[in-house]
């Protein structure tokens, strides 16, 4: 198929439908509106269910009552109305339904404004809601990959029975580039037999989310957490650029390690030993392959659209061996190619102390302490 300039937003609405979206549930928040527009025309022209609830509270209930029919079934919002969304979220993961839920974040605290962050990372990587629970966390940095991660995270939903979250910023959903759709997908009516569809000839299924028995909610527990070990075995996914080499390795994901890898491309024709690693899944998180990295690397520098959220997973996975730097822009203000590659030549070019000898870089220090 011919590519296509498309909006972020659209893009991933498309997607869906053409994942096999069967049922959508939402409500309007910007900079993530767009996604429901798109969908409140296209889900009715083609037979399927499109709702607006009264709230983002609503949503989540309608989008935990049809994931328990087996449906293919998604919500979207944005920071705010994913807070309001927890406790449903935690409802869908104790029931063990699969759930597409896309994030188009946004500045804040509070209301912020509608300019693209990344202050969602530890509500949406790390839990949010109450219990034991991790969702799939899928990162795309451009539209295409944007697209590619919709199709997938419906695949992932269904095969682990999981909320698989597509966490982007708003300049993601807002811009426009060429890309690929999908083939439509056929919907399989036929639906898994854990699914609650009526029980006229069979027992009853009962789906719930309460065990009043302590050891029954242990045993629920620890079958969710078997089943994200396998999760993490199996889907990890990141991207690497010039990391043959690097003795300085940028992290940053989305819109961030996007921008970080213009920067870096930049240093490298300077002749700066630098290299990046997106991930792509920010959970499961690739500490194994940052750990890696650190016996390598002389330091590693951390980009994001917030205060340093990603960057306690990083430093977690270096376990102090190595020195971790951070730059980031917040607010909604999205760094600059510049900003990332001064940082990078103050790095691996500036003393590392007034008393240090000039002429001794950070990464002529680290050399020396490794060797």
């Amino acid at each position: 198929m011919a590519k296509e300039l498309l909006k972020g937003n659209e893009a991933i609405a498309e997607a869906a439908i053409r994942s096999g979206l069967e049922a959508y549930f939402g409500y309007p928040i910007t900079p993530q509106t767009e996604l429901l527009e798109w969908l409140s025309k296209r889900m009715p022209e083609l037979g399927r269910t499109f709702m607006q609830a009264e709230s983002e509270l609503a949503a989540i209930n309608m989008v935990y009552g049809a994931a328990c029919t087996g449906a293919r079934v998604m919500t979207s919002s944005s920071s705010p109305g994913i807070s309001l969304m927890m406790e449903g979220i935690s409802y869908i993961a104790g029931t063990e339904v699969p759930v597409v839920l896309v994030d188009v974040m946004r500045a804040g605290p509070g209301l912020g404004n509608i300019a693209p962050a990344q202050s969602d990372y530890n509500q949406i990587v790390h839990g949010g809601g109450h219990g034991d629970f991790r969702p799939i966390v899928l990162a795309p940095a451009s539209v295409q990959e944007s697209i590619d991660l919709t199709v997938e995270a419906f695949e992932l939903a269904d095969r682990y029975r999981a909320i698989v979250v597509v966490l982007i910023d708003g300049s993601i959903g807002q811009m426009m580039e060429p890309a690929e759709l999908p083939p439509m997908r056929h919907i399989d009516r036929q639906r898994p037999t854990w699914a609650v569809t009526g029980a006229k000839d069979r027992d009853r299924r009962i789906l719930s989310s309460i065990y009043i028995d302590p050891e029954n909610e242990e045993e629920t527990n620890l079958r969710i957490l078997e089943r994200w070990k396998e999760i993490e075995a199996n889907e990890m996914r990141y991207k690497e650029y010039y990391l043959e080499d690097a003795e300085l390795v940028v992290v940053g994901f989305g819109t961030a390690g996007r921008v970080a890898l213009s920067a870096v491309r930049a240093a490298r024709a300077e002749g700066i030993p630098v290299g990046l690693l997106r991930p792509i899944t920010v959970s499961p998180f690739p500490y194994a392959r940052i750990k890696e990295l650190s016996n390598l690397a002389c330091g590693m520098l951390v980009v994001e659209m917030n205060t340093g959220q990603m960057l306690l997973d990083v430093q977690a996975a270096v376990g102090g061996k190595i020195p971790v730097e951070f730059y980031g822009r917040m607010g909604g203000v999205v760094p600059l190619p510049d900003e990332i590659h001064e940082e990078i030549s103050r790095l691996c070019y500036e003393p590392v102390a007034p008393s240090a000898d000039p002429r001794e870089s950070w990464m002529d220090r680290m050399d020396l302490a490794k060797n």
